[in-house]
């Protein structure tokens, strides 16, 4: 059997779940923990397929999308930094309220055709051997979120910024001795992390799962959190997470129609049951080796 369409397919699907991971790596870098992903994903991938069915237009549906998942972040952002309440009491309420808005407002556009992401193979690179066909054969979106990955590691790690983005997150005191206006840090990282959830909400109905219907996107913000939680808050390491997803996600599909008998629903949940059960056992395998 050849695996690497496999491998390939894999990586583009997880697309969505890098950009979604990676923006709530940012929010809780800088201290804030958005639990509102799931919610925040579902309507971002409504907004983003009606306008770009709307108005034609692709950029016009990412940037709607992008804008929804920024005003969720801030809703969160106000009520735990500014008003100093709850972050998951207020998550959680926003994900249960997103959700199912996305479901009223979205009603008009359920399944029917909209734009999707033209594929973009580049040349040259995707010719060599492997890693052509594995990584450059893909679309824009999927090429943006190998930049993404090495940037945020950069930004990271790599940066005075991030150097202060990390200390606002761990010791805000210390960064506030460091010249860092923590509440400032808070709010703009929170509303970015909210800008790349929002993009991943797009990057489903526009791309991997074209098209919009009722709780479209259902299960993928509650992985993203966990995958996170479990990355060690690594941008590296929660990217390598979303894969492993992609690839318990290619397995099923693949076995769908290897074993015609079994139910699909069963397929449709099994990534997801794999995923919790993947980290769960690479939390244990770390937390014993701190052990010793």
């Amino acid at each position: 059997m050849d695996v690497v369409p496999i491998f390939a397919t894999a990586i583009a699907t997880s697309t969505p779940m890098v950009f979604a991971a990676i923006g709530e790596t940012f929010s809780e870098r800088a201290g804030v923990i958005n639990l509102s992903a799931e919610g925040t994903i579902m309507l971002s991938a409504m907004t983003g397929f009606a306008l770009a069915e709307s108005t034609g237009s692709l950029l016009c549906g990412f940037a709607g999308a992008a804008i929804t998942g920024m005003l969720v972040a801030l809703i969160v952002a106000f009520g735990s930094i500014t008003l100093q309440k709850s972050q998951i009491a207020i998550g959680f309420v926003l994900a249960l309220l997103c959700a199912d808005l996305s479901s009223v407002l979205g009603n008009p556009f359920v399944r029917i055709p909209g734009p999707t992401v033209p594929e973009m193979s580049i040349p040259v690179l995707r010719d060599i051997p492997i890693l052509g066909p594995l990584l450059f054969r893909s679309d824009a979106l999927v090429y943006a979120s190998y930049l993404l990955i090495l940037g945020a590691t950069a930004y990271f790690y790599g940066t005075r910024a991030g150097l202060l983005l990390r200390a606002t997150g761990e010791k805000p005191t210390s960064a506030y001795v460091r010249g860092a206006h923590v509440i400032r840090l808070r709010y703009a990282y929170t509303l970015f992390g909210g800008a790349l959830m929002g993009i991943a909400g797009a990057a489903f109905s526009l791309d991997f799962k074209a098209g919009w219907s009722h709780r479209h996107t259902a299960g993928y913000g509650w992985i993203a959190l966990a995958i996170v939680i479990f990355g060690g808050l690594h941008p590296t390491k929660v990217a390598l997470g979303a894969y492993v997803f992609g690839v318990l996600q290619s397995v099923a599909t693949l076995a769908q129609s290897s074993i015609p008998d079994v139910p699909t629903q069963v397929f449709g949940v099994a990534p997801f049951a794999l995923m919790i059960g993947v980290l769960v056992i690479s939390s244990r395998r770390r937390g014993g080796t701190q052990m010793v």
